[in-house]
């Protein structure tokens, strides 16, 4: 518990912490009002699509859809960041030197992330609700549906299904940076592993689907979320879910393995 709290206050000061989340919101903030200001000015069907973004109650697993289909990428960089700085400030040796269980040490930096990804998202999530109901009004779409008893009795679930998704993305680049033993390069394999399944669903649709990022972007059921018009088919939730738990699991698994075999002494 010592080493937990410990982490999550290192975490907590961390310039990364404020950069990602804040670059996070941010372009949240900015595609929200965009939509807003713009949607009415197109009679088409994308305008009228751009509208659910800040139509209550559907609003809601919207903003989590857009932020899973956002946040993927920050949380790999925020877990390379964390994980790949504990081998190049010797953080992780200095633990070990004083006789800390490299996979306990491990597992509970990764819980760390976990927490504040977890709250990370909750914020961006409080704030990007704030901001469709300020969309809303200037797109003059009305927030009757704000208060919708329904959908707020599923926002647990839906939460809890998103900060698995993105605790998943996060273990990722947890284990990259792990593997590669540097913050830079556990970043920058990170970035591109993530544009690399991108790209691949050019020529492989049927397998990307199960592959990290868009499986973790199918935990929540979101028609017009990111990624759902594309050539990709979207997992049901419920096995994106298994997916994601699988992937998360192997991610772990992976970066502890590693860290017991590892040579750190010198």
């Amino acid at each position: 518990m010592r080493l937990f709290v410990a982490s999550l206050r290192k975490l907590v000061r961390r310039p990364a912490t404020f950069v990602t989340f804040g670059l996070l919101v941010g372009l949240l903030g900015l595609i929200i009002l965009a939509v807003s200001a713009t949607a009415n000015e197109r009679a088409d069907g994308d305008g009228r699509d751009a509208l659910l973004l800040v139509t209550f109650p559907g609003a809601y697993t919207l903003i989590v859809s857009f932020i899973l289909g956002l946040g993927g990428l920050f949380a790999v960089i925020y877990g390379a960041a964390v994980a790949g700085s504990e081998w190049t400030w010797g953080t992780l040796k200095s633990a070990v030197a004083r006789g800390e269980s490299r996979s306990r040490y491990q597992l509970l930096s990764f819980a760390a992330i976990a927490v504040m990804l977890g709250l990370g998202l909750l914020a961006a999530f409080g704030i990007g609700v704030g901001l469709a109901i300020v969309g809303a009004n200037i797109a003059g779409v009305s927030t009757t549906g704000v208060d919708d008893t329904t959908t707020l009795g599923t926002l647990p679930d839906i939460l809890s299904r998103g900060w698995l998704a993105i605790v998943e993305e996060g273990a990722l680049g947890f284990a990259i940076a792990t593997l590669a033993r540097s913050q830079l390069a556990g970043i920058g394999a990170g970035i591109a592993f993530y544009f690399g399944e991108q790209f691949a669903s050019i020529f492989l649709p049927d397998v990307v689907k199960y592959l990290p990022f868009n499986a973790a972007s199918a935990v929540v059921d979101a028609a017009g979320g990111p990624g759902g018009g594309g050539p990709i088919t979207r997992l049901e939730p419920n096995v994106a879910m298994l997916v994601v738990v699988l992937w998360l699991i192997g991610a772990l698994v992976v970066s502890t393995l590693f860290t017991e075999r590892a040579e750190i002494s010198g």
